[in-house]
C-alpha cells in the first residue's frame, strides 16, 4: 500500500503561530499548578534553582532537537518518525507506544483535578461529580471531533486565561514582596540528593512535552510554525513559572504549606486582591485543566496514526473524517477510555509513565545525534548551529537526567515502571506479526526474516532493553535501601498502608531484574540461531 493512498485522510490547515503556541502552551505548561509540591518537598530555594536550571538541561534539549528534527521531518506522527529515521523501525515503535500509553494512562487525571477544583467551589455527591468529568470528556472530545482549528481556538482561549493569571500572580507577589524567597534553600535535616530527588520528578514534568506538537505536523500548512513555536514556548514556559513562584514565596511565604490540596497555593497570593481572588483563581484552575486535557488528545489521538499507517498497529485508527479529516476512531477511543478510567484511583498507574515517557526522550535525542552522523545533508529548515559533538554537549545532559530520574523516584515508580515497559517489546512482536510493519511498506528497505516474522535483528533489540531494565534494577537493589532509608517507612505507610511495602517492592525488584536477565539470555541464544542481524 502506497504512503499517498494511506495518508489521504489527513488535512492540512492554516494554523497561525500564535495558535501553534497556545496549543504548545497547553501541551507543556498551562500554568504552574504542581511547583507547590516541590516547595514544601525541597526547600524554596532549591525548588527556584531547579526552575532555572532545568530549562537549559531538561526542556532546552527537547526543545531544540524537537526543532530541529520536526523542521527536516515534518510527517504525520512526529517524533514516532523521527525516531524510525533515525534508528529503525523497532526502536520508532518503542518510543510511539511508549509516549502513546502513557498519555491514555494519565490525561484523565486531568478532568479528575478539573473536577476535584469545581467541587471545592461547589460541593458535588459521587454521582455528580462523575457527570461534570463524563461532561468535560464529551465536550472536548467533540470539539476535537472537530479538529486542529477548533482545538487551536479553544487552547489560545483557555492559554490567555492561565497566562494572565499567572501573570497576576506575579505582579501581585512582587508588589507585596517582604521576605527572601530563597531561604531555607531545601528541606532542614535532609541531604541534597534526597531533596533533588523529592521535587526532581515534578520538575521534569513541568517541563515536558516538547515533542507532543510534532504529532500534528501533517495537519499544519506552514511546517516552519512548529519549530518557530517550539522556541518561543520555551522560555514564555520558563518565565511562567519562575516569576510566579518567586512572587508567591517572598510575599506569602510558608513554604512548608505549599500544596495543591488545600494548603497555600498560587491562589493564595491573589488573596491580597481580596477573598474573591482565590476563589477566582480555583476557576482558572479548572480551565487550566480542560485546557490540558483538550489538546492531548488531539495529540495522543494522532500517537497510533502514524503507527498503524506503517502496518504497526490496527488500521482503523488511520481512518478520517471526511468533513473535517481528522482520525475519529483515535479520537472516540481516547473518549471513551477516558469516561471508564475517571472512575477509577490513578495513583498506582501514574507510576508506571516515568519510566515510559523517559524512553520517548532518549530515544528522540539519540534518533537527532545520528541522524547528524548518517543524513548529514538532510534538509534542515532550522538547524542547531553547532556540530554533531555539539549536539552531543546538549543531549546529554538531558539523557543523565532521565536515568537518574529512574531511581530517584522510588522503588514503587522504579517496580511500577519495570512491568510496564515490557509492554512496548511485547505488543511489537505481536503487532509486527499481525500487520507486517514497514515490510509491506519498502520491503527492500525494511525485510522481514522469514523465520522470526520480524525484523533482521529485533531479537537482539528486543534482548538489549530487558538486558537495561535489568542493570538498572541491579543498580537500585543497592541504591533504594540507601536512598529511601530516611522517608521510605513513613512513605509507603502513608500511600500503601504497609510497613512492609518497601521490602515487597524492593524483592520485586530484584526478581524482576532476575527474570529480565534469563529473557535476556534467552532471547540472545535464539537470536544466535535464526535472528541475524543483516542477511
Amino acid at each position: 500500500m502506497s504512503r499517498d493512498t494511506v495518508n489521504v485522510g489527513l488535512r492540512e490547515h492554516k494554523i497561525k503561530l500564535s495558535t501553534a503556541v497556545f496549543i504548545m502552551y497547553c501541551l507543556v505548561a498551562a500554568g504552574a499548578f504542581g511547583i507547590e509540591e516541590m516547595i514544601s518537598a525541597s526547600g524554596p530555594g532549591l525548588t527556584i534553582l531547579m526552575l532555572i536550571l532545568l530549562p537549559f538541561l531538561w526542556a532546552a534539549p527537547q526543545a531544540l532537537v524537537s526543532a530541529e528534527l520536526g523542521s527536516a521531518i515534518p510527517e504525520a506522527g512526529g517524533f514516532y518518525k523521527w525516531v524510525q529515521r533515525g534508528l529503525g523501525e523497532f526502536w520508532a515503535f518503542q518510543a510511539g507506544w511508549c509516549r502513546t500509553l502513557s498519555c491514555y494512562l494519565d490525561n484523565t487525571i486531568y478532568v479528575v483535578l478539573a473536577a476535584s477544583y469545581l467541587g471545592m467551589l461547589v460541593p458535588m455527591s459521587s454521582t455528580a461529580n462523575y457527570i461534570v468529568k463524563a461532561s468535560i470528556i464529551l465536550v472536548f472530545t467533540c470539539i476535537n471531533l472537530r479538529g486542529i482549528k477548533d482545538v487551536g481556538m479553544v487552547s489560545s482561549i483557555l492559554s490567555m486565561i492561565v497566562l494572565i493569571a499567572f501573570a497576576a500572580v506575579a505582579v501581585v507577589g512582587f508588589a507585596n514582596w517582604n521576605q527572601n524567597p530563597f531561604v531555607p534553600f531545601m528541606v532542614p535535616d535532609e541531604s541534597l540528593i534526597v531533596n533533588v530527588g523529592a521535587s526532581l520528578a515534578i520538575g521534569m514534568w513541568m517541563y515536558s512535552g516538547y515533542t507532543a506538537m510534532s504529532n500534528l505536523s501533517a495537519e499544519i500548512e506552514d511546517k516552519s510554525v512548529i519549530p518557530k513555536g517550539l522556541l518561543i514556548i520555551l522560555p514564555l514556559s520558563a518565565l511562567s513559572y519562575i516569576l510566579p513562584t518567586i512572587g508567591g514565596l517572598a510575599s506569602v511565604g510558608q513554604w512548608e504549606n505549599w500544596s495543591t490540596s488545600g494548603g497555600i497555593s498560587f491562589g493564595t497570593v491573589l488573596g491580597y486582591l481580596g477573598s474573591w481572588g482565590t476563589a477566582a483563581f480555583l476557576i482558572v484552575a479548572i480551565l487550566a485543566n480542560m485546557s490540558i486535557f483538550n489538546t492531548y488528545i488531539i495529540s495522543i489521538s494522532r500517537g497510533f496514526y502514524a503507527m498503524a499507517e506503517d502496518n504497526l498497529a490496527p488500521k482503523s485508527l488511520v481512518k478520517c473524517s471526511k468533513k473535517h479529516g481528522v482520525p475519529y476512531v483515535g479520537v472516540i477511543s481516547l473518549g471513551v477510555f477516558c469516561l471508564l478510567a475517571c472512575t477509577f484511583d490513578f495513583t498506582v498507574i501514574v507510576t508506571i509513565d516515568v519510566m515510559l515517557l523517559m524512553v520517548d526522550y532518549i530515544l528522540v535525542w539519540i534518533a537527532g545525534v545520528n541522524l547528524r552522523r548518517i543524513e548529514p545533508d538532510m534538509p534542515r529548515p532550522f538547524k542547531i548551529p553547532v556540530g554533531t559533538k555539539g549536539v552531543i554537549a546538549i543531549v546529554s545532559p538531558g539523557i543523565a537526567i532521565a536515568t537518574i530520574s529512574l531511581l530517584l523516584n522510588g522503588t514503587d515508580y522504579f517496580f511500577a515502571g519495570m512491568i510496564g515497559l515490557i509492554s512496548s517489546p511485547v505488543m511489537y512482536y505481536i503487532w509486527k506479526r499481525m500487520y507486517g510493519g514497514m515490510t509491506k511498506v519498502d520491503p527492500q528497505k525494511y525485510p522481514m526474516n522469514p523465520k522470526t516474522k520480524l525484523g533482521f535483528g529485533d531479537l537482539d533489540r528486543m534482548a538489549a532493553i530487558f538486558a537495561i531494565i535489568a542493570i538498572l534494577g541491579f543498580i537500585g537493589c543497592f541504591f533504594f535501601p540507601w536512598y529511601e532509608g530516611s522517608w521510605g517507612a513513613e512513605y509507603y505507610m502513608e500511600e500503601y498502608g504497609s510497613a512492609n511495602a518497601f521490602e515487597f517492592l524492593l524483592n520485586g525488584v530484584k526478581w524482576m531484574s532476575v527474570l529480565y536477565v534469563t529473557i535476556f539470555v534467552v532471547l540472545k541464544l535464539i537470536a544466535r540461531k535464526v535472528d541475524p542481524k543483516q542477511i
